[in-house]
């Protein structure tokens, strides 16, 4: 590559002449010169950069739109600075009509010549509810001339107040003067007439204020009763006082009506002082019948109100109370002083609990006005919306029931207390736009259920149609044919919500032609049921057969899934038929099994031998001792072998084997040889106590001479046929029974006298021809014929067999356990010996276990008798080579040295096989507590 580019005269810098050829000058965006170039730049930071230039400017938003769309189509990131521009401008004119509309109201407020200060907050609450700007003109204006014209109203129901207890204060000094000498009262006469000119011309100025109108209702009759009550009194205190200074100046001129002032003129006059008052006259006397009528109707009257006092009813107290003040107006004079004092006492209760009631009502309803504003919430500003959001709180069901349940509870607000108009309007608003979700709910819901209906009528004239096609099943397909009905049924039940009067309407028309077109299916389904019935009765004669007879339950069943194939039923119904299908059968069995059970009750006798086998072993296995452990063991295989329960079988076989004997050793024919009269015999004595085996009975007979073999010799007999186990049936030359084959040696084929390979005798995979062949070579467990009859016993139980299956794994952990234990406490008397050098202490033959040999026991006792000599690292080795365990790394040379001597004495026995003499040398040596590590992990191998 590098030669190539040597050679390569063309030069690198003009490749790109293709580049350089003159491109034709690309024509400039229309609004390219608008935007200051913002089209024409090469990057789009670039764009992005002319584009904010270009708003800087102040474009027209006309302009900003078309650049925009022009822009967005080439590069969005360049066009970002353009969309929130345009975004801005969106939500300004969102806001200006916004601020337009609540502007117009603040205006209304403020143009009312009466304003309340209510209408007022609730137009700064509103307005910020609905995402007003209210921080921005015209908005801020309107919010604090309002605020202002809030306080000034404010500001002149205190200054009336504080007129009204001015007007207090005043008469209350009049009537202290009233009190003292008239000189005095004439002294503070000035101050005080001065004092109540400036009150009047502090009352003129608050009627006179311009904001006047738009205070509280309840303030201006307030103060016109405190200027009329003053007025009076200070009226009365002048003309008093008057006629006291003209009586001090004339003796003949009227005493005043102030009582100390009328007494300190007699006294001046030298009269005497006037006399007390008189005692209020009697009563005049009534009539008794007429008291006790009027006591009865006032009685009457103000039990009424005292029980509805007790019971709390607001208006029914009012109106009791109403009754007793008429009573009373028209039986005053006549009822006696205790009734008219219970009289009063009820009215004056009934008069705090109608205040008591007017206030809870308010209360509540001013919870309720909480409740119905909370139906809507406002969401929090975020990027997409910069100004809250109202949302609806519940969806159009929720918010119908709400409103529902907050103007009936309204209602009963209202009927324990006088209405509160203020607080209406607020409820009522909230409420009627709330229901606005509601509205907008119900006609999604009737344009929903139009839909709805319009599906079930579809559906009804597919279902008539389909009817109307299919009067029975294709290709006798009624499963197919159920579920299109059921299809059609799922389909009705999923076609959406509809009215209870549309659905009453078209209920019956889905019901009538969903039973026409599932005529043809239930005329089968009867039928069906028929069939069905007589094979119950099939199944009940069949179950009531003495022999219960399996081919034909079989049948049967199959008849019947059949038939529950073929045509399908209501799911509980079928049950129900299957179920009493299934009983007589399912008794039939029960009886049977019952009776198979009653047949294996004999066999308990066994299950109970093993259980209390596996018992004691359980018991063996918690002693801990191997040998009773062993003993247990061997018990319970006695016992699963049922010789326990057979030796009384044993014991009556031992009678029938002496009948046995006796015939055998009976005189025979001279033409039936004494074999043949055994063979006859033992079979027999065999069958009836099942224990003596074949072999046996043909040896009792070769052994029991005839009485005519004495006299005469005669021919040997021949050796008795042992039992066929299995047998070929063959008639090919050497194998027929009466013509034994003769057995050959294996060897080369083709050698004289060697079989066919292959053939009879002939050798068979696996033989090797250099051995004998599998016939002649001398069987090391024995031929077929040499087993013994297997006597595994009847079957055990489900309980017995857990038992002693459980026992017998407890007891094999626990022997392997044991031995563990015994070898590790040989191991350490070994090691502890080793370092004692004590003979005595030296494990015995039983304790080393069966690795070791009593003659490799001598020897250890030998080298621990001794003192100590040689060198063990050699023989340590051998036994970590024979054990196969990991030599230390200080020793792994010597290791691989030891080996490398071993390869060389290929006739020398293995460390595998000297490993007792090795021991024995460690044991002869010096001990050390490294060597004794060692020599203690390779026997934990070695001797287990």
């Amino acid at each position: 590559m590098l030669r190539f580019s040597a050679l390569n005269p063309t030069p690198v810098a003009e490749t790109p002449a293709v580049t350089q050829t003159p491109a034709s000058p690309s024509v400039a965006h229309p609004l390219d010169g608008l935007t200051g170039g913002a089209f024409s730049a090469p990057t789009s930071g670039e764009r992005a950069a002319k584009v904010r230039e270009w708003l800087a400017t102040g474009p027209s938003p006309e302009q900003m739109q078309e650049v925009f769309r022009e822009l967005s189509a080439r590069d969005k990131g360049a066009a970002r600075a353009l969309k929130d521009k345009l975004d801005e401008l969106k939500r300004a004119r969102g806001q200006e009509a916004i601020a337009a509309e609540w502007a117009d109201k603040a205006q209304a407020l403020l143009d009312l010549p009466r304003m309340n200060i209510a209408d007022a907050l609730a137009w700064q609450r509103d307005a910020a509810r609905a995402g007003a700007p209210l921080s921005r003109e015209p908005l801020a204006g309107f919010k604090t001339r309002l605020a202002e014209r809030v306080r000034v109203l404010e500001d002149l129901q205190h200054r009336s107040q504080v007129q009204r207890e001015a007007a207090v204060l005043l008469a209350q000094r009049i009537e202290v003067l009233s009190t003292k000498p008239w000189r005095d009262a004439q002294t503070a006469w000035d101050g005080l007439r001065a004092d109540i000119g400036l009150w009047q011309t502090q009352a003129d100025a608050l009627l006179a204020d311009a904001d006047w109108p738009g205070v509280d209702p309840k303030f201006p009759p307030l103060l016109d009763a405190s200027r009329a009550q003053l007025l009076a009194v200070w009226e009365a205190f002048q003309g008093a006082l008057s006629q006291a200074v003209a009586a001090a100046g004339d003796a003949t001129a009227s005493l005043p009506p102030v009582p100390v002032w009328a007494d300190e003129l007699r006294v001046a006059r030298g009269q005497a002082a006037a006399p007390a008052t008189p005692a209020r006259a009697a009563r005049p006397k009534v009539d008794p019948e007429v008291r006790a009528q009027a006591n009865q109707t006032v009685g009457e009257v103000l039990a009424r109100l005292e029980h509805e006092l007790a019971e709390g009813h607001g208006k029914a107290s009012a109106a009791a109370a109403t009754a007793l003040r008429n009573a009373l107006k028209e039986h005053g004079r006549a009822v006696d002083d205790r009734l008219d004092a219970q009289a009063q006492a009820a009215l004056a209760a009934a008069g705090e609990l109608e205040g008591w009631q007017r206030w809870r009502a308010d209360q509540l309803r001013a919870e309720l006005v909480a409740k119905a504003e909370a139906l809507f919430e406002t969401l929090p500003a975020s990027e997409a919306h910069p100004e809250p959001v109202r949302k609806p709180r519940y969806g159009g069901r929720k918010m119908q029931e709400t409103l529902r349940a907050l103007r009936e509870q309204w209602k009963t607000t209202d009927q324990g207390g006088a209405p509160n108009h203020g607080l209406w309007k607020r409820f009522d608003e909230a409420c009627n736009e709330a229901y606005k979700v509601v509205q907008a709910w119900l006609d999604k819901v009737k344009a929903e259920s139009a839909e709805h209906r319009a599906q079930r009528l579809a559906l009804i004239a597919e279902v008539k149609a389909w009817a109307g096609d299919n009067r029975t099943a294709r290709d006798g397909d009624w499963k197919g044919f159920n579920r299109v009905l059921h299809q059609f049924s799922e389909r009705w039940r999923e076609a959406g919500h509809l009215g209870e009067k549309a659905f009453a309407e078209l209920q019956p028309q889905w019901k009538e032609a969903i039973h026409h077109a599932a005529g043809p299916l239930e005329a089968m389904q009867k039928e069906s049921v028929a069939r069905r019935q007589a094979l119950i009765d099939e199944a009940v004669a069949l179950g009531a057969a003495p022999q219960l007879r399996i081919d034909a339950v079989r049948a049967l069943q199959q008849r019947w899934q059949a038939e529950a194939q073929a045509v399908p039923l209501e799911r509980k119904f079928e049950q129900k038929l299957w179920d009493a299908f299934r009983k007589p059968i399912d008794d039939a069995f029960q009886r049977k099994t019952q009776e198979r059970e009653q047949a294996t009750a004999a066999l308990s006798e066994r299950d109970r031998a093993v259980l209390e086998a596996s018992k004691a072993l359980e018991a063996a296995n918690a002693s801990a001792d191997a040998r009773r452990i062993r003993t247990a063991m061997e018990a319970l295989d006695a016992a699963l072998r049922g010789q326990a329960i057979a030796a009384a079988t044993a014991a009556r076989a031992a009678a029938g084997a002496d009948e046995a004997s006796k015939v055998a050793s009976a005189p025979v024919d001279a033409g039936e040889p004494a074999t043949k009269t055994i063979a006859n015999e033992v079979p027999a004595g065999a069958s009836a106590d099942g224990q003596t085996p074949a072999g046996d009975a043909a040896a009792d007979a070769a052994d029991a001479p005839a009485p005519e073999a004495q006299a005469a010799p005669a021919a040997p007999p021949r050796p008795a046929a042992k039992p066929v186990v299995a047998m070929r049936g063959d008639d090919r030359p050497g194998m027929k029974k009466s013509q034994p084959v003769v057995a050959g040696r294996g060897g080369k084929p083709g050698d004289r006298g060697a079989p066919a390979r292959g053939g009879p005798g002939g050798s068979r995979p696996g033989d090797n021809r250099f051995e004998p062949l599998r016939d002649e070579r001398n069987p090391r467990f024995g031929g077929r014929d040499d087993r013994a009859p297997r006597n595994d016993g009847p079957r055990l139980g489900d309980a017995a067999f857990r038992a002693q299956r459980e026992a017998l794994e407890h007891a094999q952990s626990t022997l392997k356990k044991l031995a563990a234990q015994a070898h590790g406490e040989a191991l350490t008397q070994l090691l502890s010996a080793w370092a004692a050098r004590s003979v005595d202490q030296l494990p015995g033959v039983q304790e080393l276990g069966r690795a070791v040999a009593p003659a490799v026991r001598g020897a250890w006792a030998q080298a621990l008798g001794a003192a100590a000599s040689g060198d063990a690292a050699e023989a340590l080795l051998r036994l970590e080579m024979a054990s196969e365990v990991p030599t230390p790394a200080d020793h792994l040379d010597a290791r691989r040295a030891l080996q490398l001597k071993l390869l060389t004495r290929r006739n020398d026995p293995t460390p595998a096989q000297t490993w007792g003499q090795d021991v024995a040398r460690v044991l002869a040596s010096a001990h050390d507590a490294a060597a004794a590590r060692r020599l203690q992990n390779a026997l934990k191998v070695l001797m287990r």
